[in-house]
């Protein structure tokens, strides 16, 4: 954006509402150090221009507003108003630290919000926005003007209204979708139609504000800017008004990945989509569903044998965008009743085991069997099938016969154990950690000495009750590549109803096992 306010040619403006749209989405209401949380997240992020609320509405949305102007020096930051003085005085008085202030004000231009919400005529609301904008300007330089409803409104009339608010100072002219009601057809004629009936158009940005009552938000959103928008308003997780906004992650990663057809960038970092996702949804309350585009828990999750097997060659046959791109955890194969060989054989190499074709049958069908009952299979399933079927076992080189922890809120995590050898002999070593399982790690290290790097650790209740069965999975990874491949992957479990005991059974059982592949590999 150059210092008019005006959005360069090949860049489109990222408006983040998250904060003020999406606010008012039921139970997502943020206190001032919450939002000023978000705010600094969409700031790191790269976002333009945050619409950080609605000052007028509230002292708590005031004083939100007066914060993120405050702290935030890279973003543009905007107020909303309605059009008329008082929610403008409001506005301009909570903006007043900003570095870079932007008032966005409007009304409706829909013969439907002219006559049944405001009460008026089109001449007497042409001339409220005029008298907004007018007066808006007196306070900031940067002056959004919305046409609510524009979606429903008679063109002409909207162009009308445009030409004359830009001549009253608006630098930005917002286009809603306000009730999701426009096609993608229409609403990109929509914009084609003001770019080429309203004269001094060039003399301001195009923005669009889209919803998704009809799931066609990003879809309408970005057939604005192929039409001529250069800015975007959105929100995190598409998260607003009843069905909510047009989402920042979708808008943002369909510009990047389909340049060739847009050609347009933006200032937004894509790896930092995936933790403000889930910032906003922490703080918000509000759950990302599974299947939502680019942030949801199966954006990048694959069950389905023929995509596994595709992945696995070759990312890019089923994925368009790397997870890596948007700061998301890679790729997951989740192995269900509908995957194949090819995610098995991946899924049971990252657990260090290496079958014969043989072996591998037995365990596939088996595997099938113990699918068709589950809805997915894990780890601790694939170990028991792998042990009655493949009957895979390794010689354990190492194994506790004593463990002793101190901790607690004033002490130092120090862990004593006693380990027998693979030549009988027994060796006792102490260490201390950052708690008591990294110091049990750490104790175990000293005697075994094989260096690698812990890389999943978790606990499960086996049973129900205090006294509970508590399985604990761990995965190392081994510091150097076994036989001369990767860098493999082990894992181990343990059970006990002491988790700590559990937590020193399975890292000395993934020893073990990265221990035997080892000596496997050297004969």
């Amino acid at each position: 954006m150059d210092a008019s306010g005006i959005s360069t040619p090949n860049a489109v403006m990222v408006f983040d509402t998250t904060l003020r749209d999406g606010e008012q989405s039921p139970g997502a209401a943020l206190s001032v150090d919450e939002k000023l949380e978000v705010g600094r997240a969409l700031e790191e992020m790269g976002v333009d221009i945050i619409e950080a609320g609605f000052p007028i509405s509230s002292p708590g949305d005031l004083r939100a507003v007066q914060q993120i102007s405050r702290k935030i020096r890279n973003c543009v930051i905007c107020g909303l108003t309605r059009a008329n003085h008082e929610d403008i005085d409001a506005a301009a008085e909570a903006l007043e630290e900003a570095a870079r202030p932007r008032i966005h004000t409007g009304l409706g231009v829909s013969d439907l919000h002219i006559r049944h919400k405001l009460r008026t005529t089109r001449e007497k609301a042409l001339e409220w926005g005029v008298d907004a904008v007018k007066y808006a300007k007196k306070y900031v330089e940067d002056v959004q003007y919305y046409t609510e409803d524009a979606g429903r409104a008679d063109q002409t009339y909207l162009y009308r209204v445009l030409e004359a608010v830009i001549v009253a100072g608006a630098t930005v002219v917002n286009i809603p979708d306000t009730t999701g009601y426009t096609t993608p057809d229409e609403f990109g004629a929509l914009i084609k139609g003001i770019v080429e009936n309203v004269p001094n158009i060039h003399k301001a940005t195009i923005s669009v504000h889209c919803h998704n009552d009809l799931g066609m938000a990003t879809a309408n959103t970005l057939a604005g800017v192929l039409n001529g928008a250069r800015q975007v308003e959105v929100t995190v997780n598409g998260i607003g008004e009843r069905a909510g906004n047009s989402s920042l992650e979708e808008i943002v990663m369909a510009l990047k990945t389909r340049r060739d057809l847009f050609r347009l960038d933006t200032s937004i970092d894509t790896h930092r989509i995936y933790p403000v996702s889930r910032l906003v949804s922490q703080l918000t309350g509000m759950a990302v569903q599974p299947n939502k585009a680019i942030v949801g828990a199966n954006a990048f999750a694959h069950s389905s044998g023929i995509h596994q097997d595709g992945v696995l060659k070759e990312r890019t046959t089923y994925e368009i965008i790397n997870p890596h791109d948007v700061g998301a955890p890679k790729s997951a194969i989740i192995l269900s009743a509908r995957s194949g060989r090819h995610g098995l054989r991946h899924r049971l190499a990252e657990l260090g085991y290496s079958l014969q074709d043989g072996q591998f049958e037995k365990v596939y069908q088996r595997f099938i069997k113990v699918a068709d009952k589950k809805k997915a299979v894990d780890t601790r399933d694939l170990e028991a099938i792998v042990a009655d079927e493949a009957q895979v076992f390794f010689e354990e080189t190492y194994q506790l016969e004593h463990i002793q922890v101190t901790c607690g809120s004033h002490s130092i995590p120090t862990a004593t154990v006693r380990i027998r050898g693979p030549d009988g002999h027994v060796s006792c070593d102490a260490d201390h950690g950052t708690g008591p399982v990294d110091a049990i790690c750490r104790a175990i290290n000293r005697v075994v000495g094989e260096r690698n790097e812990l890389i999943e650790f978790s606990i499960q209740a086996v049973t129900e009750g205090i006294d509970a069965v508590g399985r604990v999975t761990i995965r190392i990874q081994a510091d150097e590549p076994v036989n001369g491949g990767e860098r493999r992957v082990f894992s181990g479990h343990g059970a006990d109803t002491d988790i700590v005991v559990a937590s020193a059974k399975a890292y000395l059982f993934a020893l073990n096992r990265l221990i035997a592949a080892r000596r496997e590999a050297a004969t």
